[in-house]
């Protein structure tokens, strides 16, 4: 099965139509209709259901879909992979960002990581448990993650190695038309889940050091922090946002600061990796990218 054919049967099932599809893989539609059929001759099976205008993929191949698309992907990495192997450079590096953190700092890490010209970069974002999960499964080389300050509850397990490259604060902010309500009884309030991490951050280290005579009332609850930063800006709510996500709405005078009034905290910002689990090429970018940060491995 060549990668060229399922992303030929993914751009049929996106586009609804051979016409489209063949515009999509930059053919004529004679040229890609042919090599439908090459490809159905050599799967021995009907992918078109052509009684259907426009036709259409059949039932049965268009509940693969999930599993086309895993696939294509895997084999494009593949051969990226290959391509690269080929020019004499190193294993791609893999790495995870908790989701806050995939604007901000990632950029950093893949100048440092490629600057030399002996790997490339692969970016992947998830909550917490998805990174540390992805370290676990080893489908990244290393996570850049939040951590609770001074080894504080909260953190990584023995079986992960952690470095303190930096440091953000979760600060308070809103549009500037919900300034008024801030001294308000009933504070309207975007929150995190609890079950996520920044949401047990609010939970255990803000939400004690509220002030007695004010009630978080949560008009809207999102783990995704570009969401949230979005219903802030619309007016939606106040919420805690890392300052360096909303560095610019802030400088803009798109957000307000409020940690005059309501508390913030400072959080690390960590590179994990699999303890036990590194290779002499995946240690030399660890360590370049503890010597980009200016820490000590």
């Amino acid at each position: 099965m060549r990668v060229e054919w399922i992303d030929d049967i993914l751009a049929v099932l996106d586009c609804g139509s051979l016409a489209q599809a063949a515009q999509k893989r930059a053919l004529t539609q004679s040229a890609f209709t042919r090599r439908v059929r090459t490809i159905e001759d050599s799967l021995g099976t009907t992918l078109i259901d052509r009684r259907r205008k426009p036709v259409s993929l059949m039932p049965g191949v268009q509940s693969l879909e999930p599993e086309l698309r895993e696939l294509s992907s895997r084999l494009h990495n593949l051969r990226q992979t290959l391509r690269t192997a080929n020019k004499g450079l190193g294993k791609p590096l893999t790495f995870v960002c908790q989701h806050a953190l995939t604007t901000t700092i990632s950029p950093q890490v893949v100048h440092a990581a490629t600057r030399n010209g002996e790997t490339t970069a692969r970016v992947r974002s998830g909550n917490q448990d998805e990174c540390l999960m992805m370290l676990l499964s080893k489908e990244v080389d290393l996570a850049i993650m939040y951590a609770l300050p001074n080894g504080a509850p909260m953190g990584t397990s023995t079986a992960f190695e952690t470095l303190n490259i930096d440091e953000d604060i979760i600060v308070p902010v809103c549009a500037p038309g919900l300034l008024a309500r801030v001294t308000d009884e009933a504070i309207p309030v975007i929150a995190y889940p609890s079950d996520v991490f920044l949401g047990q951050v609010f939970t255990r280290m803000l939400s004690p050091r509220l002030a007695q005579d004010r009630t978080m009332v949560t008009v809207a609850e999102t783990a995704l922090t570009f969401a949230m930063l979005e219903l802030t800006l619309n007016e939606i709510g106040i919420a805690w946002l890392p300052s360096s996500l909303v560095a610019r709405p802030l400088a803009q005078g798109d957000l307000i600061r409020l940690d005059d009034t309501l508390p913030a905290q400072i959080l690390d910002i960590n590179m994990v990796r699999l303890r036990g689990g590194e290779t002499e090429h995946s240690d030399l970018i660890w360590r370049n990218l503890a010597r980009h940060f200016q820490v000590t491995p």
